[in-house]
This record gives C-alpha cells, structure tokens and sequence, in this order.
C-alpha cells in the first residue's frame, strides 16, 4: 500500500491530459532494476514459515517513478500456528511517514508451493520456492501487480527482498530490502 500511495502522489504531478501509459513507459527506466541482480542458490532452502516465525527487521529503499529513492523500515512478527503456515504481521515506514499495517497469512500447498493472503493486495498471494529463493506475486489495487523475489542468504538469517511493481506491464516501482531475522 505504501508504494502506491508514493506512485499515485507522483502521477498525481503529471500535466493533465498526458495519458498515464505513455508517460509510465517513457520514464520506466526511472525506476532502477540494477539492484535486481540474482542471488539464487540451490542452498540454504528458503523456508518462509521458519524465517518470518518469531521477530523481523527490514531495511531498504524503495525507488518510484519520478521520486527521490525513500528509506523504508519494516518491523515484523511472525507466527505459525500450524505446520507449513505463517501469519506475519509488519509495521511499515517509508521514509519519515507514519508507520502503516499489513498482515500477511501463508500456507503450504505442496512442496515449494504456498497461497495465502495479504492486507495490502487484491485476491490472493502465490509463491514458490526454488533453492534459496521464495517468489511471491499478487495484485494491489488500482491495476498494480507486485512480484518479490526474497533469497535467502548463508547462515539462514537474512534474505535479500527484491520487489518490482508494474501498471500495465511496465514497472513503476520497486524495493531494495535487507531483512534480517531479529532474537
């Protein structure tokens, strides 16, 4: 929620009568996808439910068309409550606003495969493990799609978060997050 409510601040800057598709298109190369660098691994396997279980520290940047890059912090508390589930709940900042709050519920479906909800999307939540990596999709409102690939790293307490959200195919965002897993 927080990324779209940067990205509709920044449209809202744009002349009138400029259709949105054409301006997302020329300044998508405005939103850096550089840091987006694979860091996927066969090892360690990424198990979200023990990696959210229990406290989480998020730091990074998000990147919106035509905005500066803005600090993020996200604090999260994960619990599972079954085998194979996680209900995380996360306090978000960007940059120096008021924290907001989501929730997520994720739930094994198969090896590798989860579902499950999120406050901020629109319908449900997908993902797959590969190796290190658990990529998650989802929709948001207004016509976003938000895909994350988190890969964790050596010593299983800390995943690299890389999320890029798209408007009509065209990325109009993304977040550069380090989460580390907190005692």
């Amino acid at each position: 929620m927080a990324v779209f409510l940067a990205f509709r601040r920044s449209t809202k800057k744009i002349a009138k009568g400029v259709p949105l598709l054409s301006v997302s298109i020329a300044l998508s190369a405005c939103v850096p996808s550089g840091h987006l660098a694979s860091t996927q691994a066969p090892v360690p396997v990424f198990d979200p439910v023990a990696f959210f279980a229990g406290h989480t520290e998020g730091k990074g940047r998000l990147s919106v068309i035509l905005r500066r890059h803005t600090p993020t912090l996200v604090e999260g508390y994960g619990v599972a409550p079954g085998a194979g589930q996680i209900d995380l709940e996360q306090d978000v900042r960007v940059g120096v606003g008021k924290p907001t709050h989501r929730t997520w519920h994720l739930r094994r479906i198969a090896p590798d495969r989860y579902a499950g909800t999120l406050s901020d999307a629109v319908g449900p939540v997908t993902g797959e493990v590969t190796g290190n990596r658990l990529h998650l999709q989802f929709a948001m409102k207004h016509g976003l799609h938000a895909q994350q690939w988190l890969d964790l790293q050596p010593g299983g307490q800390t995943a690299r978060n890389r999320m890029v959200v798209t408007k009509f195919g065209v990325p109009v965002a993304s977040v550069d997050e380090t989460i580390v897993r907190r005692p």
